[in-house]
This record gives C-alpha cells, structure tokens and sequence, in this order.
C-alpha cells in the first residue's frame, strides 16, 4: 500500500507554447495551475500528489520531469492528445491564452474526486483552482484538510457574488488575484476588497497583487497583513506565480498555523517561479536562497486596518 500523501494540487498540466512580444517563442514549456502549485509546495521540501488527466501524447522529458518531481498516482491517463495553449504575450505584460484543441474543458474539468488514489485521501493540505459547484465535492473527499481554493478567473464575475459568498466559507482559504476581486465586487481599494471577502465568509483571504505584493487576513481580525513582492535579481515571467503563492502558503498555514509565516512562504514562492518561464526547477541552492528571501520578506510585512 503507497505511503498517505500530505499536500495535494488537483488540477490540470499544460503545455505552453509562448509567444513573447519580440516575437522570439519557446515551445513545449511545462505549464498549468496545479502544476505552478505542486512547485510553490516544492520550493519549502514538500513532493505534493498531483491529480491531473495525463494525454496520450504528453512528451516524454516532461513525464520525467513530473515523475521525478511529483507524486504520480493521480496522474489519469486519457487517450486524448495533452492539453496544451499559446500563451501571447504583450509588451504591457498583458497575456492571453488560447487552447490548440478543441475540446479543453475535459482536462481543465478534471477527473472526478472518486477517482482519487487511497493515499491522496489523508491529505493534510490541498490546493483547488475549481469551480464553486465542485468545492463541496472535495471537501467530502479530504474532510481532514486544509483547503486553499483558487477561484478560477471566469467565475469571478458579479452573477456569481451570491454563490461566492455560500462557497467561501467551504473552503479554508480563498485566494483570488487583485483583478479578478476587483471584478466580482466591483470595488478597487485592495483593503476594502479583504473586508468585503471576509464579510462573505472567507475564513482567511489572501489578495494576490502580482508586483504589489499581497494582503492577507482572517475571520475575527480588524487588521491584514501587507506584504511586498520578494524582489528578485530578474523577472523574466509572471505566469504561474500567483498558482506559487497559493502552494506556498498552504504548506506554511498546514505547518505552523501562523497567519505571517504562512503568507512569508507563499511570497517566497512566487519569487522562484518569476526568474524563469514555465514551472521552476529548483536551484542547487535552494534552501539558502528560500532562507534569505523569508527572513526579508518577513522583516517587511505591516499591518493595516480594515475599513
């Protein structure tokens, strides 16, 4: 019998195809939500279960990769090509997605949670960027978890601001970007978009706002947390950070049960994927670096009032 699993990232692997504004492409770049996850889990040690429709044709490097990285036994195998997406990039940074298949939505659905491994069940942490509808269905699945939902971007919208609030307190911890909470609430202060997500009945809320930073917080609070983006020697692409942040701060909330030391760990997971395009291989040095970067990004977290 396989070993129980601590972390699980449901979700779904793509294959990029990137297209940046100087015209200059690179192809076959490991991508998706989950997988970005699985590796902000990576960078604090973690090996997270990824539970994920494999296509027939998913490269062989990339298998390795994911083998060598992940726990596999919640890779489905499907005979239907890998998903896979141009990613285009604008000089703004602006970037847009789109499918080269015609069917997406059975891999960005997933399997189903009765299809998960008996060693994914026990799972103490599990990063989710699903539906609302299908949240109640993996909180029976892993009733012993902590659970981070990721709200995918088109179900951020006003028609949806009733069905977030019966969601949310579902779930253990709600993280959208700034964007997408600007978007389903239709409100731009980054502060006052905390309050109004606690008040729907997010437990805790974490705000990712990309180069701004992030502000966290939780029930019962009258204060967030503002923490600043770890700064880094290159930026070199943005995609899959806020996916980083997430798995970071699940492992950091699941281990020390600390509000600070869990958004300390999502930022500094963000950082590793932002130096390099596609999921990030971690470096020789990694427990150095993770290190250095913590004790800074601590140092400069400050509180703010809820309005």
């Amino acid at each position: 019998m396989a070993s129980p699993l601590e972390y699980v990232c449901v979700g779904t692997v793509i294959i990029d195809d990137i297209v940046f504004p100087d015209g200059q492409t690179r192809m076959g770049i490991l991508g998706g939500g989950s997988t970005h996850a699985a590796a902000g889990m990576l960078v604090w040690g973690r090996r997270p279960g990824l539970f994920s429709y494999i296509g027939s044709d998913l490269p062989e490097p990339v298998r390795q990769r994911l083998e060598r990285d992940f726990d596999s036994q919640g890779f489905i195998p499907v005979d239907r090509p890998q998903i896979r997406a141009w990613q285009l990039f604008e000089w703004d940074g602006k970037r847009t997605e789109i499918f080269r298949m015609d069917d997406p939505d059975f891999f960005l659905v997933g399997p189903p949670a009765d299809a998960l491994p008996s060693a994914y069940l026990p799972a103490k942490g599990v990063h989710l960027p699903d539906d609302a509808t299908r949240i109640p269905l993996w909180r029976a699945a892993f009733p012993n978890a902590t659970i981070m939902w990721e709200p995918p971007p088109p179900y951020m919208i006003p028609s949806n601001r009733q069905h977030f609030r019966q969601t949310a307190p579902t779930a253990d911890i709600v993280s959208p970007n700034l964007l997408e909470a600007r978007t389903l609430y239709g409100v731009d202060d980054p502060v006052t978009l905390m309050r109004l997500m606690l008040d729907d009945g997010a437990r805790i809320a974490a705000l990712r706002m990309g180069e701004e930073g992030s502000l966290v917080g939780k029930q019962g609070c009258d204060e967030v947390l503002a923490l600043p983006a770890v700064p880094v020697p290159q930026v070199v692409d943005h995609t899959g950070a806020g996916n980083a942040y997430c798995g970071g701060f699940v492992v950091g909330w699941v281990e020390t049960g600390d509000l600070r030391t869990a958004a300390c760990y999502a930022g500094v997971s963000a950082s590793f994927t932002v130096e390099v395009i596609g999921v990030p291989e971690m470096p020789p040095n990694l427990e150095e670096a993770r290190q250095q970067r913590y004790q800074w990004l601590r140092a400069q977290v400050r509180n703010e009032k809820l309005p």
